[in-house]
């Protein structure tokens, strides 16, 4: 199993499993599944801010992908990120997520940001127990401010502090 950057020919892979989230779970809250080209722009644009897309992979597929954007686009937000992984429903339960979510914060402390932030639906233990045992703490509680599948849902968001700076625009 290796982590890799991801590539262009990685794009219908990531659009897979971003697909399979879309349809068989609350993890991603979009209704509407996407196609290679729209992952390729996806990708396209993290590169041009200089943000990482990874992926993991085993014998030549991938069984995995992680990334992190901005966490809003209002300069003041500029040393935060939000990220995501998935991993391929075949893969799951490997450790897969923990190391690309591993790597993905040293890359995020690379680019130099302060916060990684996570958004996670509330019911979704495993990704809580994950993001808890890397550190990251639970900042807020948001009942019902999304839906899916017929139900409101819950979302708990989840933060890690990356460097000790006292002020934002300190080397760390």
């Amino acid at each position: 199993m290796t982590i890799r950057y991801a590539c262009k020919d990685d794009c219908a892979a990531i659009a897979e499993i971003y697909n399979h989230a879309v349809v068989h779970t609350a993890a991603i809250w979009n209704d509407q599944t996407v196609d290679t080209d729209n992952r390729i722009a996806w990708y396209e644009a993290r590169q041009l801010l200089g943000y990482p897309v990874l992926v993991s992979e085993d014998n030549g597929v991938i069984t995995g992908y992680a990334s992190f954007g901005d966490w809003r686009a209002f300069d003041g937000f500029r040393h935060t990120v939000e990220h995501s992984v998935y991993v391929h429903p075949q893969h799951q339960g490997k450790g897969l997520g923990r190391l690309l979510l591993t790597r993905l914060i040293s890359e995020a402390k690379r680019v130099g940001k302060h916060v990684m932030v996570a958004g996670i639906e509330s019911q979704n233990a495993a990704s809580l127990k994950l993001h808890a045992s890397l550190g990251f703490i639970t900042t807020a509680q948001m009942p019902q401010v999304g839906t899916k599948f017929g139900r409101w849902l819950d979302l708990t968001f989840m933060q890690l502090q990356l460097d000790n700076r006292s002020e934002p625009d300190a080397l760390p």
